[in-house]
């Protein structure tokens, strides 16, 4: 009686962990389903956003009879890339982790004429009920310590799927054609050196980045000459331009 009943044990207990594994390897399949599933959502994403952005184009360039967008360059980050980070972060590498703590995966950098339209960009973003901002880092207002200007803000856009609408994170990166030339040129100089650059290359970089900046103020300022010559311009909306 004794040993049927340590059978009986001993069989519940075979079944349990039989049935943790199952639970296991059944999660791990769901996990490994939905990480295929993400380049193809996060393609999805940046193609919502792409079209959402098009119409803003089309719309400002009715409205102001030019188009503030000079030009649009998305991309994914590749699953090499996205564990680097996550091991860099010192994050365990999982799906939610993933979802949860790289907001870089679906890439956007909008190139602008004029620093005033990225921040007019960024302002009508938030204002629209189909994009979330979630984060903002201006390094227009606050360049990094070589010199680097970009405004970065993590957006979600949301995809209307048969499971539900889900909300998907894109990082956009505003730049202006000065800020993108010298951020171009700056990947080029750090690639070429192996990222081990001479302290008076760093020094020249960051001298080269307050002349874009200052090439920036330069045409936005002969912008606002011509517009006021011909009557488009009122004193009001200069002032705002140079409070900026």
């Amino acid at each position: 009686m004794k040993e049927e009943s340590n059978h009986q044990l001993v069989t519940s207990a075979v079944t349990l962990k039989d049935l943790q594994r199952l639970d296991i390897e059944n999660n791990l399949l769901n996990q490994f389903n939905e990480w295929k599933r993400l380049p193809m959502l996060y393609k999805l994403a940046l193609e919502e956003l792409q079209n959402k952005i098009k119409l803003i184009k089309t719309e400002l360039n009715l409205q102001d009879g030019y188009s503030p967008i000079e030009h649009i360059k998305v991309r994914i980050k590749e699953p090499k890339s996205i564990i680097n980070k996550l091991e860099r972060k010192g994050i365990e590498f999982t799906l939610d982790n993933i979802l949860t703590h790289i907001h870089d995966i679906a890439g956007m950098r909008i190139v602008c004429a004029f620093v005033k339209d990225i921040y007019r960009l960024l302002d009508h973003f938030s204002q629209r009920d189909d994009i979330r901002i979630i984060e903002i880092k201006d390094y227009i207002a606050s360049p990094k310590p070589n010199g680097y200007q970009s405004l970065h803000v993590i957006v979600a856009v949301p995809l209307i799927l048969f499971e539900g609408t889900r909300w998907m994170k894109v990082e956009i990166q505003m730049r202006t054609l000065a800020m993108d030339f010298w951020a171009s040129m700056e990947h080029i100089i750090y690639y070429k050196y192996e990222k081990q650059v001479p302290r008076h290359v760093v020094s020249e970089l960051k001298e080269a980045a307050e002349a874009a900046d200052k090439l920036d103020h330069q045409m936005l300022r002969l912008r606002e000459e011509i517009l006021a010559q011909a009557g488009e311009y009122y004193p009001e909306d200069l002032q705002d331009i140079h409070e900026e």
